[in-house]
């Protein structure tokens, strides 16, 4: 059987970003600002690493290259190249407003980047100042040349749907979907395992090298729904107590699925997480503190692993049973 271990995080220092993650999540990174911690991918722009036992130190890529059950019989990973995950998981903190953008899905991405996946993703807010807000689609129905002049001009924030945002929310933004994550915003992304972002204006900001940032204007509205979006709604969510522990759906799409656990155990006592024989699966701890207790399956002794806030860990697929205890938020994501 399988055993979970914890992964430590690749960092962006993308011009937008803050310094919340190190002091609110415990992330150690010389980058300045830290605008984003990759915590689970196998992608080659910010590999993550293992964190602790055997294979403390190897590149979670290397690692499911070698041991390629740990990501078991996932639908998606016989388009993969070994060793990759279809997903990824982050922390984002924006600090600023991010450049406006948008995300080619599936098809667009294979026929003209190489082969590459899309990118659907989903937002959980974990904190958003008063004032902050998300952009999320066109207010009214558009089309390429009216939107392109807008850009030349600097008034393509005027078609831009701009939607309050408090901790807590969720976002589910499909690929085609103009967006941005406004100042004051940390949040946890789940997504596919992509990194291609194609932007349409950045407020003519200049990066740390005295330059503009690249705008991609046609890729982007080869790939932008330019009708009218609706107002994002929050999806109905239902928490399903049981004792020691609350758990709720919060997204289920083709290429993921993320629930929300709220842990809250007493002395020794433990909930069992059921893991996944067949997938991968991911926690991120959002708040609080715990453990996670197995036993080897090499030698029979209970094993502990401290638990923390913005720790990630990786549960293999066909893992050995798992308890956990605390006081904590998890997201569980299944790939």
């Amino acid at each position: 059987m399988n055993k979970p271990f914890k992964l430590s995080p690749a960092g962006k220092d993308y011009l937008w970003g803050g310094d919340r993650l190190k002091r609110e999540y415990g992330k150690r990174s010389e980058l300045q600002p830290l605008a984003e911690t990759w915590e689970c991918s196998t992608h080659p722009d910010g590999l993550c690493t293992v964190a602790d036992g055997d294979d403390a130190g190897s590149t979670l890529l290397d690692v499911l290259k070698a041991h390629p059950d740990y990501i078991g019989t996932h639908p998606d990973v016989s388009t993969m190249e070994q060793g990759q995950l279809p997903i990824m998981i982050k922390f984002i903190d924006a600090a600023d407003d991010l450049s406006i953008q948008v995300h080619p899905d599936d098809i667009y991405a294979y026929a003209n980047e190489g082969g590459s996946r899309g990118k659907t993703e989903m937002w959980y807010v974990l904190d958003a100042a008063a004032d902050s807000r998300l952009i999320f689609g066109l207010t009214n129905d558009s089309d390429r040349e009216e939107i392109k002049a807008a850009i030349a001009d600097g008034r393509v924030t005027d078609f831009l749907q701009k939607v309050p945002v408090k901790a807590n929310d969720v976002f589910y933004v499909s690929a085609g979907t103009i967006h941005a994550i406004g100042a004051g915003v940390v949040l946890a992304e789940v997504q596919e395992c992509s990194n291609l972002t194609y932007r349409l204006y950045d407020y003519d900001r200049i990066d740390k090298n005295g330059k503009k940032r690249e705008l991609h204007i046609d890729k982007a509205l080869d790939v932008a729904c330019l009708d009218c979006a609706s107002q994002p709604r929050q999806p109905m969510r239902v928490l399903r107590y049981e004792p020691g522990v609350a758990r709720e759906l919060l997204c289920r799409c083709r290429y993921f699925e993320v629930s929300r656990m709220l842990i809250n155990t007493t002395g020794r006592n433990t909930i069992p997480y059921m893991a996944d024989e067949l997938s991968f699966r991911v926690l991120l701890c959002i708040d609080g503190a715990g453990e996670l207790r197995y036993t080897s399956d090499t030698d029979g002794k209970r094993q502990t692993m401290k638990v923390g806030k913005g720790d990630c860990i990786f549960v293999p697929a066909d893992s050995v049973h798992i308890g956990i205890s605390g006081t904590m938020s998890l997201l569980d994501v299944r790939g």
